[in-house]
């Protein structure tokens, strides 16, 4: 018995992004990003993928992310924040930890000495996202009270960009500016860093000058996967490597003036062949998509009948006459000529990528090719 709705991720395109991606950033080193179980579509084998292609270090967002990959044999860190009673844990673990605030750094210094160990720290600075990590401004004075710490190997420092995904972003440049004073003043007070980085995805694409010199490591994350934000510009030749595909359950013939789905958003103005496909929202099917998008059968376009449901959506079926129950329906990816790629999804929903391959459902089958 095979599952109704199958995510299929192609490892060998995976690595081929990020070699491109390694391409594109030169002379920088290149760190995946794969929080959030790799964006739902499953850490282990994507992490395993991408080191084997050359990752040199893997970036997470929280400790259990960190934990799962410590048998990778390569540096885990995690970006942006650690809370106190985590900290313990990730320095017996050996994981890389950012460094906020001074009573974070405190902390670190502290568990690192109970332990009778040195704790490896990325300084995470706020130059403009306004989210988390110390204030550009305050840096100097943090980092010179830092640096007398015990127990601290301050290997890295990074910031993150709000704005990346515009292409010429006047505040990515001044964030960009703000980066290097720090690193001056840092440079004032005999520190130096082993890993600077910025550029993410969008500012791989869109922010080149973060890919050179003083910077040395970049993360990429969205764009291994083939996607990219479409506000901004497009550097780096991606490849999808996602595929999601369901079952066609039902054909019936529904006469003139059928009423489709929760809220009756569809009538037939005619007997129609209506296809119920058993895919819905809950296996990360935007809402957005009822009555405007459409699925793929048999190399060709079946256009969404009224509205989602949580477990099944319907389709026009009129110039499809060789349906069948049963046949495989692409949701995402290509069959024969045509592609839905997820940036049509994200389109209709008004949102980015990320959103949606991090919506795939949790019963959705992940497969690996």
């Amino acid at each position: 018995m095979q599952h109704r709705v199958v995510l299929t991720i192609d490892l060998g395109k995976l690595a081929a992004n990020y070699r491109a991606v390694c391409g594109v950033a030169a002379p920088c080193a290149v760190m995946p990003v794969l929080k959030a179980n790799a964006y739902g579509l499953g850490v282990g084998p994507i992490a395993n993928a991408l080191v084997a292609a050359g990752a040199p270090r893997i970036a997470v967002a929280e400790p259990f992310e960190a934990l799962q990959l410590r048998g990778l044999g390569v540096p885990i860190q995690i970006l942006s924040a650690i809370l106190p009673d985590e900290i313990g844990p990730m320095v017996e673990a050996g994981v890389t930890l950012p460094l906020t605030d001074l009573a974070t750094a405190r902390l670190i210094s502290a568990e690192a000495v109970r332990q009778g160990r040195r704790a490896v720290c990325h300084v995470a600075l706020d130059t403009g996202m306004g989210r988390a990590g110390i204030l550009w401004q305050e840096a100097p004075d943090i980092l010179r009270a830092a640096a007398t710490l015990p127990g601290l190997d301050i290997e890295g420092i990074l910031t993150h960009f709000p704005l990346a995904y515009q292409s010429g972003s006047a505040f990515t440049q001044e964030q960009l500016r703000r980066f290097r004073w720090v690193l001056d003043a840092a440079a004032a007070l005999g520190l130096r860093f082993r890993w600077v980085h910025a550029a993410n995805s969008d500012a791989i694409n869109n922010a080149p000058e973060a890919c050179r010199a003083p910077f040395n490591l970049v993360r990429s994350g969205i764009n291994l996967h083939g996607a990219f934000d479409a506000a901004g510009a497009l550097r780096v030749p991606l490849k999808p490597v996602l595929t999601l595909t369901a079952r066609l359950a039902q054909i019936r013939t529904l006469p003139a003036g059928t009423p489709l789905g929760y809220g009756h958003t569809y009538r037939t103005p005619r007997a129609m062949r209506v296809g119920t496909v058993a895919a819905g929202y809950a296996d990360g099917l935007p809402l957005a998509l009822s009555n405007r998008g459409a699925v793929l059968i048999r190399g060709a376009a079946a256009p969404i009948l009224g509205r989602l449901s949580m477990d099944y959506l319907t389709v026009n079926l009129d110039d499809i006459p060789s349906a069948a129950p049963g046949d495989t329906v692409t949701l995402l990816g290509r069959d024969g000529d045509i592609e839905i790629p997820v940036q049509d999804w994200a389109n209709l929903k008004g949102t980015h990528a990320y959103d949606i391959i991090c919506s795939i459902g949790s019963r959705v089958a992940r497969v690996y090719a």
